[in-house]
């Protein structure tokens, strides 16, 4: 099957600064991908590339196959939904909707059964009348998707469109977005810097740092087994313990760190001597660690309560501090109190310490 995007060793250049380096990919006809990571990091600059708002320095950029080299946006089958979504306040809903439609002289019967057809899609039926400026943020979100659809692009693209909406908002409009993909069956590219964003919604995520792609892989894998320190400091929260590695034996290998001697996974097959970090997840720390757990002795300092979960501070030394989650209901020790604390030594992840601390 032919991608519906392949990014062919694509690098992008502004003078001496390198905003994207040798990317390499192709992305499924029907995928919900995502590009996550922080700010600068390169993912828009990519997404315009696909695009054809920027033109690679190097490398190619394949849609279904087709190489894009001289294409200009208006000629791509590609759809972009801004950030602050460009729609047009004094235009109606259904005026906005068709505004593509009537740029390719549309004849009305099609505009009106397009739009009205959009309009079910978005859950938005006989809003058409309405002017912009009466709709939620939410409803101004699908109205913008709706515009986009409405040109039966082929790759719709979308450049952090929820980041203005409110926590709530935020997470009813994730599970939208994933519906309305999964009815038109196209092609969405997703860019964002929320990890909670990539992580429910995607088929596939590209976490990026420096225009450089670190992982690509499903949500599950990018979390659970981060193939550098960057995606496991980035993605999540972690606990981390920098060190020198001291032994490596049956795919375990042992840190050592300010703390003491603390094995975990050695995912990448570190020898001995190795620069290292040990990223320890709060959720697989526990306050009663069975025999066999690597331990460490804490003091407890501050209790988050979240409801369904609580994170608790703990203090390992003068200068060293990590974070547990206790479920809810779990009997956590008072504030001040010494505990053990300990996780099994499987569920620990040794990587090598290069990018670390980067951003």
């Amino acid at each position: 099957m032919t991608a519906a995007v392949t990014l062919d060793r694509v690098s992008v250049r502004f003078g001496d600064f390198t905003a994207v380096e040798d990317a390499t990919l192709d992305i499924a006809p029907g995928e919900f991908f995502s590009f996550l990571g922080p700010s600068g990091c390169g993912k828009t600059t990519l997404l315009r590339t696909i695009s054809g708002f920027v033109d690679p320095t190097e490398g190619r950029v394949l849609l279904a196959g087709a190489d894009m080299r001289g294409i200009g946006p208006n000629k791509r089958p590609t759809a972009l939904i801004f950030q602050n979504l460009a729609l047009f306040p004094m235009m109606s809903v259904a005026d906005n909707i068709a505004y593509g439609l009537r740029v390719r002289s549309q004849s009305r019967r099609q505009q009106r059964e397009t739009v009205d057809r959009l309009l079910d899609l978005i859950a938005l039926p006989d809003q058409g009348g309405k002017r912009v400026g009466e709709l939620s943020g939410g409803q101004k979100q699908r109205v913008a998707i709706a515009r986009a659809l409405a040109v039966e692009p082929k790759v719709l693209l979308l450049d952090e469109p929820l980041s203005a909406l409110d926590l709530k908002l935020r997470q009813h409009m994730r599970n939208e977005l994933r519906a309305i993909q999964r009815r038109v069956g196209i092609t969405f590219i997703y860019i964002t810097h929320d990890q909670g964003e990539a992580l429910t919604m995607s088929d596939r995520i590209a976490v990026m740092n420096r225009g450089v792609i670190q992982q690509v892989g499903d949500g599950r894998s990018i979390y659970e087994t981060p193939r550098t320190s960057f995606v496991a400091s980035f993605v999540g929260e972690n606990n981390a313990f920098i060190g020198k590695v001291s032994a490596a034996a049956d795919g375990i290998a042992t840190v050592d760190t300010p703390v003491g001697p603390l094995r975990g996974r050695n995912a990448r097959s570190l020898a001995v001597g190795s620069d290292a970090v040990l990223f320890v997840r709060p959720e697989i720390l526990s306050l009663q660690p069975p025999a066999d757990s690597e331990t460490m002795s804490v003091r407890i300092g501050e209790v988050a309560y979240e409801g369904s979960m609580s994170h608790v501070q703990c203090r390992v030394s003068d200068t060293a501090r990590l974070v547990l989650t206790a479920g809810r209901g779990a009997v956590l020790p008072e504030t001040g109190a010494a505990a053990q604390i300990g996780y099994a030594p499987a569920e620990g992840l040794v990587l090598p310490r290069e990018g670390f601390g980067e951003d």
